[in-house]
Order: C-alpha cells, then sequence, then structure tokens
C-alpha cells in the first residue's frame, strides 16, 4: 500500500472527525438552529451510509472471504463478521455512561436558556459527553481510514456522512460545558478533542491491522465496518433525524442519501 494512499485515507479520517469542532463554532457563531437542513442532512448521511454498507462493502467483504474460503464458509464468516461490527458498536454504546450519552442532542438556541455560571454537574455531563463521542469516534476512524484505503472514491462520500453526523455531537459537548464554565474556548476544545478520537482510530487500524491484512483479514474488517456503519445510522442518525424532524424532511434525506450514493457508485463501474 503506497504512502499517498495511507496520506489520503488518513486526511479523509481526520477531516471527518475534525467536523465535531465545526458543530462546536455554529453553537458560538450562529443563533439558531436549522432544524429542517439538520434533519435532511442527517437522514441523508443515514442513506450514505446504509446504502453504501449493505450494497458495496458487505459485497466486497464477502467475495474476498469466498475468494479465499469457498462459498459456504466465506458466506457465514462475512455474517459473523458484520454482526460482530454491530455487537461490537453495541458493546461500546452500553459501556458510555448515561451522563455522557451523545445521543441527548442540543441545539445552538440552548446557549441562551440558562445562566452561564459554574455548575459541577453540567461540567461532568460535557465531560462525559465528549469522551462518549470520542468512544463513539474511535471505530467510526477505523471503519472510514479502511474503506478510503481499499477504495478511496468509497471513502470520500463516507468520510463525508460521518462528518455531517459529527457536527450535532459538537454542539452536544459545547453547550453543556459552556453553560457550566462560560468558557468558549474551554467548550471548544472538549468538542475539539472528541473528535480526534477519529484519526487515532485510523493509526491504530494502519499499526496494528494493515501489518496482518490478507484477504481473509480484510473480509473480516470489511465485514465489520459494514455492521458498524449500520448500527450507527439505526441507532444515532436516524433517531437525531427524526428528532429535528419537520414533515418527513429526515425520509427524503435518506431516500436522496441512498440515490447519490448509488449513482456515485454506477458512475465508477
Amino acid at each position: 500500500m503506497g504512502f499517498e494512499g495511507v496520506g489520503f485515507a488518513f486526511g479523509l479520517t481526520l477531516l471527518a472527525g475534525l467536523a465535531t469542532g465545526v458543530g462546536s463554532l455554529l453553537a458560538f457563531f450562529t443563533s439558531n438552529t436549522n432544524t429542517k437542513f439538520l434533519s435532511w442532512s442527517l437522514g441523508f448521511s443515514a442513506g450514505v451510509m446504509i446504502y453504501v454498507s449493505m450494497i458495496e462493502i458487505f459485497v466486497k467483504a464477502k467475495d474476498s472471504l469466498v475468494g479465499v474460503l469457498g462459498v459456504t464458509n466465506g458466506s457465514w464468516l462475512t455474517v459473523i463478521g458484520f454482526f460482530g461490527g454491530m455487537i461490537l458498536i453495541a458493546l461500546i454504546d452500553k459501556w458510555i455512561p448515561k451522563q455522557g450519552n451523545p445521543h441527548e442532542l442540543k441545539k445552538v438556541e440552548d446557549m441562551e436558556k440558562q445562566p452561564k455560571k459554574h455548575d459541577a454537574n453540567l461540567l461532568k455531563m460535557g465531560t462525559f459527553t465528549a469522551l462518549a463521542i470520542a468512544i463513539h469516534n474511535f471505530p467510526e476512524g477505523i471503519a472510514t481510514f479502511t474503506a478510503a484505503l481499499q477504495d478511496p472514491m468509497l471513502g470520500i462520500p463516507i468520510a463525508v456522512a460521518i462528518a455531517i453526523h459529527n457536527i450535532p455531537e459538537g454542539i452536544a459537548v459545547s453547550v453543556p460545558v459552556y453553560f457550566a464554565t462560560n468558557d468558549k474556548k474551554k467548550a471548544f476544545r472538549l468538542s475539539f478533542l472528541s473528535g480526534l478520537s477519529e484519526p487515532v482510530g485510523a493509526i491504530a487500524a494502519y499499526l496494528f491491522l494493515m501489518p496482518f491484512l490478507n484477504d481473509v483479514m480484510f473480509g473480516l474488517i470489511f465485514a465489520a465496518v459494514a455492521g458498524i456503519m449500520v448500527f450507527i445510522s439505526l441507532d444515532e442518525l436516524l433517531p437525531a433525524a427524526k428528532k429535528y424532524d419537520e414533515a418527513h424532511t429526515s425520509i427524503y434525506g435518506l431516500i436522496i442519501g441512498m440515490a447519490v450514493m448509488a449513482l456515485s457508485l454506477l458512475l465508477f463501474i
């Protein structure tokens, strides 16, 4: 694997992770949340991730494993890897403290709703949220990096989809920390740092997975990546999109995301 390919994959992963900082900046420099656009974009991200996972990544994983292990064993191992990825991200979700649930969405308007004074509980909640998002972003970093490493044109839409869903997570970190401390720099710093676990996941994938990469390992990783992204879409993106939803905006975003992903794959056949 060439250095340029690795650098490109890492760069995509870094950009996706830094979107939490974008969410934090939005919280500071806009006066209200465009809920319609946010609902649409989160639905769009889910559509991209579900379609590419089931139509492209799962199929590539199966082809790789079947080519080495045969139809029966390869098919079974693909399914095991897929649900293994789901179980991994579900366990991560279970271990996260409830105080830092990254699914507890915030709006920019929340910045002005409470007096800005030091509040240890709010600071604790913001810190837990940052930690929870960092833990979530680690396997997302592995997913983005490995997908982009295998196929750069596949990695770009995945990175964009993950970046979009990182924006409201950045807001979720900034709001309680800013409430607690009245310190925008501290709120931004925690939000920014939570996103950096995504490129850390990419580094871990490069150091610990790439040296052992063969057709079987690749197939298992890709199957797990597909499972991780489907779980994230169903457990995080779609519920978040529905929370902001206005007149079925999220489902339209979902369908358009699938259509854009389908078209992009067809154009590169």
